[in-house]
């Protein structure tokens, strides 16, 4: 796998036939929130890494963090799965067509679909669970002192996050309305609850004491 010179706050950039043309099938999909925020989720994810001293194959962790919202596309997303099972799909098609492994894409298919749940990421590979470590600082705020403010501002310079929290949300509330049940359990139920009108999320417990199981 080759890896152009240049860097971005140090993390070399993939520069490959298969990172051009995983970029442009993000560019051309995705709003410019979610082509950004899948660039900024690739170089936290790498910052952290490296901070902690786990590196993952950077071609897959770029694509991994690249697609890893486009099950919140127009272009991918369904009806019947989770977002993240829509992205994880087309990620493992693009890396097969491009000759990539089963397992590596295989890899990148886990990063994309465990990348809204918390903790367990963190425990497998590296190619998983920076993907992790990216959103995790990219939405929530978690880890920045991990990035520091240099590399922060030189991110963020490149690949800028205007009025980012409202933005995200509405692409979060857009890519998961249409099929609600299939944020059960899951952290998009929240945006649902929030942003949806009339959504009614399932209770665990619920689900559980109105089973067809007599007790």
């Amino acid at each position: 796998m080759t890896t152009a010179q240049s860097k971005i706050a140090g993390i070399p950039v993939p520069d490959s036939r298969l990172a051009r043309e995983a970029t442009e099938l993000v560019r051309e999909a995705a709003s410019p929130t979610v082509f950004h925020h899948s660039w900024r989720v690739f170089l936290w994810g790498s910052l952290r890494g490296l901070s902690r001293g786990i590196h993952a194959q950077p071609e897959l962790l770029y694509v991994g963090a690249l697609f890893h919202d486009l099950g919140l596309t127009e272009r991918y997303r369904r009806d019947d799965q989770r977002f993240e099972i829509d992205g994880a799909d087309e990620a493992r098609r693009f890396l097969l067509e491009h000759g990539i492994s089963p397992d590596e894409a295989q890899l990148v298919w886990q990063g994309i679909a465990l990348h809204t749940t918390p903790e367990i990421p963190w425990h497998m590979a590296p190619e998983i669970a920076l993907v992790t470590a990216g959103v995790e600082a990219d939405v929530l705020g978690i880890g920045l002192g991990e990035i520091g403010e240099r590399a922060l501002g030189e991110v963020v310079a490149l690949h800028p996050r205007p009025d980012f929290k409202r933005r995200i949300l509405e692409e979060f509330t857009a890519g998961t309305a249409h099929r609600p049940r299939t944020t059960f359990g899951n952290v998009k139920a929240d945006v649902l609850q929030r942003y949806l009108p009339g959504y009614e999320r399932e209770d665990f417990v619920d689900v559980i004491l109105g089973s067809d199981w007599p007790e």
